[in-house]
C-alpha cells in the first residue's frame, strides 16, 4: 500500500487563528484612500455605452390581431395624448420626457427621474 493511504484527513483543530486580529483588518486604510478608490471605479463605469430608448406608448393585442392589420390599420395605444413619455435604460424606466427639436433633430427634456440605483450610483 502506498504512504498516501496512511495519512489522516485534515483536522481544522489545527489550525491557529488566535493571533490574527481580524477586526482591524480595513482601520489601517485611511478613509480618503476608499473614497478614492469608490470615485475611479465609478469613473470606470460612466465610459460604458448604453441605449437610452423614448417609449411613446404600448399596447398588447392578440397575434391574430395583429395578422390582419395591413396598411391605414390603426392599432390604439395605452397612453393619451400629451401624456410624457418613457424613457428607458437597456430596457429599464429612468423617468419620462417630453420630445422636442433641437437643430432639426428630435430630443427629449426630462421631466422626472424615477428613483433607482441609477441615480443613486452618481452621488
Amino acid at each position: 500500500m502506498s504512504d498516501s493511504q496512511d495519512q489522516t484527513a485534515f483536522d481544522s483543530n489545527d489550525l491557529q487563528f488566535d493571533d490574527f486580529e481580524l477586526e482591524d483588518f480595513d482601520a489601517d486604510v485611511p478613509a480618503a484612500a476608499t473614497t478614492a478608490t469608490a470615485t475611479r471605479n465609478l469613473d470606470f463605469f460612466k465610459n460604458i455605452p448604453v441605449t437610452v430608448t423614448l417609449e411613446v406608448a404600448s399596447k398588447e393585442i392578440a397575434l391574430g390581431d395583429l395578422m390582419t392589420a395591413g396598411e391605414g390599420s390603426i392599432i390604439e395605444l395605452d397612453k393619451l395624448n400629451g401624456e410624457p413619455l418613457d424613457v428607458k435604460v437597456n430596457g429599464s424606466l429612468m423617468g419620462h420626457a417630453e420630445v422636442v427639436v433641437v437643430n432639426d433633430k428630435y430630443g427629449l427634456r426630462l421631466i422626472d427621474v424615477v428613483e433607482s440605483a441609477l441615480t443613486s450610483m452618481g452621488q
